[in-house]
């Protein structure tokens, strides 16, 4: 098969993806199903026909808006059909058919979803993280891909690692300074990168938090007597995203940097 013929058929596959995504980023923080009711929209609340509901092109033909009462329609929806689209189509060209490009594939399309739900509603669903664990440690247990130990170690490793750090922070703060979402996710983010990355993801959030997520949360009123509220699920996405692409340049980097020889 022609690797163009594989690389549209991956992005086909990730923009239907991608519209389900959607769905759970909508309804997953409200408790609501994915599946009942079929898709409506949230104005007038007609049914969306499948002539309608076409990742991406749907938009494009009705410019935007509902085609009963005409009112706009977020372009999120588009936006993230088109980004995991280009997910697949990423993953497909990289490593072509194999595991691999279905773990990539799937673990940066998990973690967009959670930034979503953390940046929206400050909620990282439990279906997309402990989900993604499971699908994490299942593709990790195919032959000739990821170690199934590496997964498991990793996902144990760094759920019990940031359990511990909750803890201490809760201790030191008086309050909690971690939810329990973003212990899940890391989990997850362990089961797709192992040990390593499941630490040098916590660094490069923490840190993405703090030059990132602190002055954003200024700016948005984030500081209140009772805390500072910052969506920590969206920097530890970022950091695992780069983990996974870069981890091992950033660590080779590191480690020429703080061992190498001077001059």
């Amino acid at each position: 098969m022609p690797d163009v013929l594989i690389w549209s058929y991956a992005a086909l596959l990730g923009a239907m993806l991608g519209s389900f995504l959607n769905v759970c980023i909508y309804r997953l923080p409200a408790g609501e199903s994915v599946v009942r009711p079929r898709s409506h929209c949230p104005a007038c609340g007609a049914g969306i026909a499948w002539y309608d509901n076409v990742p991406v092109l749907s938009y494009l033909i009705l410019r935007g808006r509902c085609r009963a009462c005409r009112v706009p329609i977020s372009a999120q929806y588009p936006i993230i059909e088109l980004a995991v689209a280009l997910v697949w189509a990423a993953a497909a060209a990289r490593y072509g058919l194999s595991v691999e490009a279905v773990r990539t594939a799937v673990f940066l399309t998990l973690l967009l979803g959670m930034a979503m739900t953390d940046a929206r509603e400050m909620v990282i669903p439990d279906h997309l993280s402990l989900g993604g664990l499971v699908i994490g440690l299942g593709l990790a247990a195919v032959p000739g891909g990821f170690s199934i130990v590496n997964a498991v170690i990793g996902a144990g490793v760094a759920y019990a690692g940031l359990r511990l750090i909750a803890w201490i922070a809760r201790k030191a703060f008086g309050k909690p300074a971690l939810g329990l979402g973003d212990v899940h996710m890391l989990a997850m983010i362990g089961a797709f990168l192992g040990i390593s990355g499941a630490l040098l993801t916590i660094v490069l959030g923490s840190f993405l938090g703090l030059v990132v997520g602190l002055p954003v949360a200024w700016f948005k009123g984030g500081f209140t007597p009772r805390g500072t509220y910052i969506p920590l699920g969206i920097y530890l996405a970022v950091g695992a995203a780069i983990v996974h692409g870069w981890g091992d340049i950033i660590v080779q980097w590191y480690l020429g940097y703080a061992f190498g020889s001077p001059g």
